[in-house]
């Protein structure tokens, strides 16, 4: 099959950063699903791991965790999902990713693809929809019912994670979301996502909060640079309050700023049920079902707004290049790869 992947960290401006190759169709494990890939999307982990590869590898490294295809074949033990059913998943990172004609996934962190969403506006949502999901309702331990009304700010509210987060919290949890933006279109994406207020990260955010009469937050989910907003966060945190980030930190974090308040801090990363084979690692399956669910009732929205056509290693550079620009505003998806 054919396969596009990373033989060493190259820069998005050098022709080689991504090569095309030929590899052995995988075979599927007990509860592996073969899945043909229709489209992928691509995601600020999918350049971070690719920075990571120093070294030149024997054989390239595919990378890709956003996908939606169509089942070829299934393990002796899966029970999901037959042959022919359309389903969408955001994998594991320990497994080989989905820049490739076929991938194998674990039924249980898979789902079925929403009906009403096409391949592409389905690829742009599995690895964001459960992150933020896990954050809100696991890592927050927010209500959907008991805790609407209360208040949650989103920084880095325009970017993957954040179009989805915001969806969620305010329509189905139904909160009040302050989210962080500083261009108008992405202020402009934002309220079109379900934010309530918007605040400028490029400015002194304690001063942001006073302009829009808000003095703390019930929830906070930090999107972008946990170590810069830190001290802000526990500085608008409510007492009793409780606060989620995704992004790692560079330097200790002062957890003494929580202790008076009796705030909490949570990590979420969406990849350590996969990773650890955790006796929870269904949920996922659960998770991706009822966002589905959600979709298809009209709830929830595709976040795409950017296709980049077909895959290759150029047009995989090119959307690397735009994820890297730090300017990226929802999702960007690729087809898949032409036969």
């Amino acid at each position: 099959m054919k396969a596009i992947g990373v033989r060493q960290y190259l820069p998005t401006s050098d022709p080689d950063c991504f090569v095309e190759f030929d590899q052995a169709t995988p075979a599927p494990g007990p509860r592996d699903l073969l899945v043909r890939i229709k489209a992928v999307s691509v995601n600020p982990v999918d350049t971070k791991v690719r920075a990571g590869i120093s070294a030149e590898l024997d054989e390239p490294r595919v990378l890709g965790w956003d996908a939606a295809g169509i089942v070829e074949q299934v393990g002796n033990d899966v029970s999901l999902f037959k042959p022919g059913d359309a389903v969408w998943y955001a994998g594991s990172i320990t497994r080989p990713g989905c820049n490739a004609e076929l991938q194998c996934v674990d039924e249980r962190i898979a789902g079925h693809k929403p009906a009403s969403l096409g391949y592409a506006e389905a690829a742009a949502m599995p690895l964001t929809a459960i992150t933020a999901w896990e954050a809100l309702f696991e890592r927050l331990g927010i209500h959907r019912l008991k805790d609407a009304g209360k208040s949650i700010l989103i920084i880095g509210g325009a970017g993957g994670v954040g179009s989805i987060a915001i969806q969620m919290a305010s329509e189905i949890a139904g909160l009040t979301v302050i989210a962080t933006a500083s261009r108008d279109e992405t202020v402009a994406w934002c309220r079109k996502m379900g934010a309530s207020e918007c605040i400028n990260h490029r400015n002194d955010l304690k001063q942001e909060f006073e302009r829009i009469g808000v003095a703390e937050v019930d929830y906070i989910l930090c999107l972008n640079d946990t170590d810069y907003y830190f001290a802000i966060m526990a500085d608008v945190i409510k007492p009793q309050g409780s606060i989620c980030s995704i992004v790692g930190n560079s330097r200790p974090l002062d957890l003494d700023l929580l202790k008076s308040k009796s705030a909490t801090f949570a990590w979420e990363f969406m990849f350590t049920r996969a990773m650890y084979e955790t006796d929870d690692m269904h949920r996922q399956h659960d998770l991706l079902e009822e966002v589905a669910r959600l979709i298809d009732a009209g709830r929830l929205h595709t976040t795409l707004t950017r296709q980049h056509g077909t895959m290759s290693a150029e047009t995989l550079r090119t959307a690397h290049a735009k994820l890297e620009s730090g300017r990226m505003i929802g999702k960007l998806v690729l087809d898949g790869i032409a036969s």
